[in-house]
């Protein structure tokens, strides 16, 4: 495989290429979220300024009372709460998902911070429409707690990466990552907090990337 680097002050962005399933379409999208919703307004914020021709639809959220919500009434999105708790198993949580998408008219689907695991039922509703934004450079550090994975390692360097997702966890292919140096005295904190800077950068370059058709022949 083919990568080129492009180099942002201290970060490399890397990016892969792959299939482009997007390609021509205006991007409606609808962000699936469980806590801050950081990543979500990193979106909104690129849509307003113009470098992300797209259209917030919905945001899904899992936790009540998340700050997720309380940015997707800043921007005037639609927030539509589905609780985890309330179904006794995935693919029906998954089911419900699926269906406030499609009724929000939803073309590609991005988990900033889903903290769940999802199941066929919505990978096969929107096949390679589906993005995930993951804190480290995959495919290390799979999984929860991936910063803390990071440091107990001891490497020289982290990142984030948005991939397409598949249904084993943080496997799917990689469309973008951005690297930073880990430093002496990072905490968990500290370096969550860096690497959360970038992720706002490559999420909305990468929906950008994918409706230009810029990922190709990779699935």
């Amino acid at each position: 495989m083919n990568s080129n680097f492009a180099q942002t002050d201290s970060t490399a962005c890397l990016v892969s290429p792959t299939v482009a399933p997007l390609e021509g379409e205006f991007l409606k999208l609808g962000i699936m979220a469980s806590g801050s919703g950081s990543n979500f307004e990193a979106v909104a914020e690129a849509i307003a300024s113009l470098q992300l021709k797209a259209q917030l639809q919905v945001l899904i959220y899992n936790n009540p009372g998340i700050k997720a919500c309380a940015r997707a009434e800043k921007w005037g999105v639609p927030a539509v709460l589905h609780n985890h708790r309330d179904y006794k198993k995935r693919e029906t949580l998954d089911a419900k998902i699926v269906q406030t998408l499609q009724q929000h008219e939803v073309n590609c689907v991005v988990m900033a911070g889903w903290m769940r695991l999802v199941t066929p039922v919505l990978i096969e509703a929107f096949p390679d429409r589906i993005v995930n934004i993951h804190p480290s450079l995959l495919p290390s550090f799979k999984g929860v707690r991936a910063v803390e994975q990071a440091l107990e390692a001891g490497v020289k360097i982290a990142g984030c990466t948005v991939h397409l997702v598949r249904l084993e966890v943080d496997s799917g292919p990689i469309l973008v990552q951005a690297a930073i140096p880990v430093l002496p005295d990072d905490t968990p904190e500290t370096l969550h907090a860096r690497i959360q800077i970038q992720e706002h950068r490559i999420l909305p370059q990468a929906l950008v990337q994918l409706a230009a058709g810029c990922f190709r022949n990779k699935l």
